[in-house]
């Protein structure tokens, strides 16, 4: 029994150290794996923490880029709002200018509607309306001339024409027109603030007034009418005009028609007219005396031939004169019919006593009335 238990013993023994030392094998091999994950730990820290400083360093970078940016903008904004007052100050000098502009076009404006109104006005104070009466011309010879080497006939036809406006006034009703023979008797009347005119059996008081005349004009018209050229008009723009030049040029040669021999031809078809210029003279004014033509288009259509001619005004005079023995009788009431009461006038400005003298002429009309007076050269005073 004490043998027996004394193997058990040694056994036990045996298996206790067997025991310890596979715990310490397990133990020896759990110590190098946590020093192995301990040595990986540190490694990972080491790393972590070299990355933490690059970090740390990127941020402190990114912190400085930062207040630049920061730095450059507060710049910018500055700047920005200094340019913006600039350009704000600008625009208000650009308004007040533009406001001033305007003040002044307006200004501007005015005085030229003005000054239109004024040569409206007297654009119809110096228009001269005269019908002028037919005249018989009589042909008595012709010749030629020869200017560079071409007879008178190519030249074109001159004429110088003098328009004189006569000077006159317009008589209201209730006023008379009186021509004295002498001036000093129209400036004696003149003087005298009111004449009472005797009529029948009343008394008839009259201002004597001096007469403004309306401004008249005189000038001459020089006007050249050609020999080789006509002027055509009313063409339809039915074709291109190279085309229109060639159906024109072919119409106007043709004999038959009246036409001749074409030395050019021009043609505008915004206003539908075209100048035809001929070799020879002679074939305008047989066609400027028909007045229409035949032209081949793209069909036969009729238009209106003209003469060339250009004119101008020369030796324009503008003269305003006061009649020395004529004078206005004004305010004139009517008591009686306007024959006898211009034998009244007649009468009274007749008489040395009454200031008045020998009378050329005399016309009065009732009121109501409206009268235009025209006056001639004094030939008295021309002839002095």
């Amino acid at each position: 029994m004490a043998d027996i238990c004394n193997n058990h013993s040694v056994k036990d023994k045996v298996d206790g150290d067997l025991t310890e030392d596979s715990q310490f094998e397990e133990a020896k091999k759990e110590l190098e794996t946590w020093k192995s994950k301990a040595e990986k730990a540190d490694d990972m820290k080491a790393r972590l923490i070299l990355e933490k400083l690059e970090e740390d360093e990127i941020k402190t970078k990114a912190q400085q880029e930062m207040m630049a940016c920061v730095k450059k903008q507060d710049e910018c904004q500055e700047a920005f709002t200094q340019s913006m007052s600039r350009v704000q100050d600008e625009f208000l000098k650009l308004a007040k200018h533009k406001q001033a502009l305007l003040e002044k076009l307006r200004r501007v404006q005015a005085e030229l509607d003005g000054k239109r109104a004024e040569c409206t006005k007297l654009r119809q104070k110096f228009k001269i309306y005269a019908k002028i009466p037919d005249t018989e011309v009589k042909f008595i010879a012709c010749h030629k001339e020869t200017r560079n080497g071409r007879d008178g006939d190519t030249q074109p036809v001159r004429g110088v024409f003098t328009v004189s406006q006569r000077a006159a006034m317009l008589l209201q009703g209730g006023q008379a027109l009186i021509t004295f023979e002498e001036e000093n008797v129209a400036s004696q009347i003149l003087k005298i603030a009111k004449c009472s005119v005797s009529c029948e059996t009343s008394i008839l008081d009259v201002k004597p007034r001096r007469i403004t005349m309306d401004p008249a004009v005189k000038f001459e018209i020089h006007l050249d009418v050609s020999r080789k050229e006509l002027k055509v008009s009313n063409i339809p723009p039915s074709m291109p005009e190279e085309r229109m030049k060639d159906r024109l040029e072919m119409s106007f040669s043709r004999p038959t028609r009246g036409g001749g021999e074409v030395e050019r031809v021009e043609y505008d078809k915004t206003t539908a007219t075209g100048h035809i210029t001929f070799l020879h003279p002679g074939v305008v004014q047989r066609l400027a005396l028909r007045g229409r033509y035949h032209v081949d288009l793209d069909t036969e259509v009729n238009v209106q031939a003209g003469p060339v001619y250009n004119y101008q005004l020369r030796k324009f005079q503008t003269f305003c004169g006061c009649p020395k023995r004529t004078i206005m009788l004004d305010d004139i009431e009517d008591m009686v019919d306007e024959e006898d009461l211009q034998d009244h006038l007649e009468i009274h400005f007749q008489k040395p006593s009454n200031s008045g003298g020998e009378i050329e002429t005399l016309k009065y009309i009732h009121r109501g009335k409206a009268l235009q007076a025209f006056f001639c050269e004094d030939t008295a005073e021309m002839d002095n």
